[in-house]
């Protein structure tokens, strides 16, 4: 729910935790006791379903996750499932994953169309937690920030001591020239002073792949190429410019020699490069305001 953040659980300076109950969770427990605060309807503390709820998503055990679901949503704590869940989507589960929508849907429809508590709004917790069980689970984001976050400080270090960092970001300084040139284009300042236009950003910086572009795509491309007033492309950079990314080393443009461990070039590669440096007259021609980046 909207309001959800407002009754979260939070901790004084001294380490106790400071929360209140809703009204929707208060009154009886299953065995006609007054509930304590943060107590679910089957005597459980709202924290330790809440928990459970995301570690049986993380390892798809359904029936839990499907459990956890339903006495967050039966005993007034609806507002915490559903803070919960779509904390987990991001948390918990592959990018891309269809559950997110899933979810949110659920969510809309036990709070803003039923009563979160009531049967249908049970049955909307139900289904989202199977939707998250179900869907491929996965740590990435949170390592993944995790570890940057590390390299981030690794790196900050290694410059105040003057050294060469023991770990880097996988983008290194990210210059022209070198693994990364292809962003290099006239969207940059860099590629600006470079007088890299339309022609470098149709056949380097719009590439796509690993699976390329399909035949009708490829085709409009070639011919929006060909029909160009102000740019004149030679066979091999139509070519070039519908040719699938290498999958074991995406950065690497065909024929400029680039090579995947250090992103030296060779001499065709050095030899494009200076002429793009140069600033053809070709390249300059064009607005990329016409593409987008």
């Amino acid at each position: 729910m909207a309001d959800g953040d407002d009754r979260q659980a939070t901790f004084g300076s001294d380490g106790s935790l400071e929360t209140e109950t809703t009204p929707d969770a208060t009154g009886e427990n299953d065995f006609g006791e007054a509930k304590e605060p943060n107590e679910t309807d089957g005597g459980y503390s709202r924290y330790v379903v809440s928990s459970l709820l995301q570690k049986a998503v993380r390892r798809s055990d359904e029936e839990v996750a499907a459990w956890a679901a339903w006495e967050l949503a039966r005993s007034g704590y609806a507002w915490n499932l559903w803070d919960r869940l779509n904390l987990y989507v991001v948390e918990d589960l592959r990018a891309g994953s269809d559950a997110a929508l899933t979810i949110e849907r659920y969510e809309e429809l036990a709070t803003e169309r039923w009563e979160p508590a009531e049967w249908k709004g049970r049955l909307c917790a139900i289904h989202a937690a199977l939707a998250a069980a179900r869907a491929r689970s996965t740590r990435e984001a949170s390592n993944a920030d995790a570890y940057f976050s590390a390299v981030a400080e690794v790196r900050a270090e290694a410059r105040e001591r003057g050294e060469e960092p023991a770990h880097d970001f996988p983008v290194g300084d990210l210059e022209p020239e070198g693994k990364f040139d292809a962003v290099f284009d006239g969207h940059t300042g860099e590629g600006s002073r470079l007088d890299r236009g339309t022609r470098f950003f149709k056949t380097h910086g719009a590439r796509v792949g690993p699976e390329g572009e399909d035949e009708q795509s490829a085709r409009w491309q070639r011919l929006a190429m060909l029909l160009d007033e102000d740019v004149e492309y030679d066979a091999a950079e139509l070519d070039r410019a519908v040719e699938p990314v290498d999958p074991e080393n995406p950065w690497r443009d065909p024929g400029d020699g680039q090579k995947e461990s250090d992103g030296e070039q060779d001499a065709e590669g050095e030899g494009n490069r200076e002429a793009d440096a140069d600033g053809d007259s070709d390249d300059r021609s064009g607005s990329l305001t016409d593409f987008g980046e």
